[in-house]
């Protein structure tokens, strides 16, 4: 597989969509915006979101959905960025809605009273609503749980759906629609939960898990799981931290291949696709600041209100 560099010099870049015309319209977590890579990788700011704007999804309005982490802290590692604890700027956590003007608001910032924490990565469905993830929050001697919630797109209501997982990161939906993947960053694990509604889903009789999830797949290595996207044919793409690289994960569970990322970026941090036939892959390499493109055996999953 031949990887191009489709933009460079972007600070920390996670959340692609890939655009009807062309572009990329992706975060940039260090810079704290919401960002726009032209056809020919060329970069102009969309809005100036603060915090840091971790994942982003078109919305049915139009409008662009984020999930703010809130912010963190940040290091050198070996010539490559990384994120770290809570900074002592943090904001709290937020999911924001960004106009294509760029006017931001904040659609949600607690849960059933409950600040948010790290919101972290999105995914509507065909319903209107979005699936979230929380991360959670570290600092250097505590850290704040996350999960899986539900929102609507109108700011009228947003449900807690799994409580706790362990840094939950990635999150995207099934080609039915019937499930929804949630990939844990510190665990290395992919799991599944089936939906029964916006906002519910069910335990799996057979999970030893207390959240009730499918397990999909445990990396036997120390490799940590970021975001994701979903194959047209089912498979899970998880971007994967430390190895720097997509593991491709079975809708059934098992390991289908793992695509290494040129660049040796410990932080490879996401997947999307697009074009007319959605077989062109961006990946985000935060740590290089790079996002690269290329051509994937397999189609993506066509995404609502894309």
């Amino acid at each position: 597989m031949s990887f191009e560099e489709f933009a460079t010099g972007l600070q920390f870049p996670e959340g692609p969509i890939a655009m009807p015309d062309g572009s990329v319209v992706l975060v940039e977590i260090k810079r704290g915006t919401l960002t726009r890579v032209a056809p020919d990788g060329t970069l102009s700011v969309v809005a100036e979101c603060g915090g840091g704007p971790n994942g982003a999804a078109l919305g049915p309005d139009g409008a662009f959905y984020v999930c703010n982490n809130g912010g963190f802290s940040w290091s050198e590692r070996d010539g490559l960025t990384a994120p770290g604890p809570q900074p002592d700027g943090y904001i709290g956590g937020r999911i924001q809605r960004v106009t294509p003007d760029g006017e931001v608001s904040d659609l949600y910032t607690h849960v059933d009273g409950v600040g948010l924490r790290g919101p972290n990565d999105i995914v509507f469905d065909h319903d209107g609503g979005f699936w979230f993830t929380d991360m959670g929050k570290q600092r250097p001697r505590d850290i704040d749980h996350g999960g899986l919630y539900y929102g609507r797109a109108d700011g009228s209501w947003v449900t807690e759906v799994v409580y706790p997982l362990v840094s939950a990161n990635g999150v995207g939906l099934s080609p039915d629609g019937r499930h929804v993947h949630v990939s844990e960053t510190v665990s290395g694990r992919l799991w599944s939960w089936e939906v029964e509604g916006p906002g519910r889903v069910g335990r799996d009789p057979a999970s030893r898990a207390r959240h009730g999830g499918r397990l999909l797949h445990g990396s036997a290595d120390f490799q940590w799981f970021d975001s994701l996207a979903v194959e047209a044919g089912g498979n899970v793409c998880v971007a994967t931290l430390y190895t720097g690289l997509i593991s491709v994960v079975a809708p059934e569970g098992g390991l289908v291949e793992e695509v290494v990322i040129p660049g040796e970026d410990t932080f490879v941090t996401n997947i999307c696709f697009g074009g007319d036939d959605l077989r062109t892959a961006y990946v985000t390499s935060s740590g290089r600041g790079v996002l690269f493109r290329t051509t994937w055996e397999r189609p993506g999953l066509a995404l609502p209100n894309l």
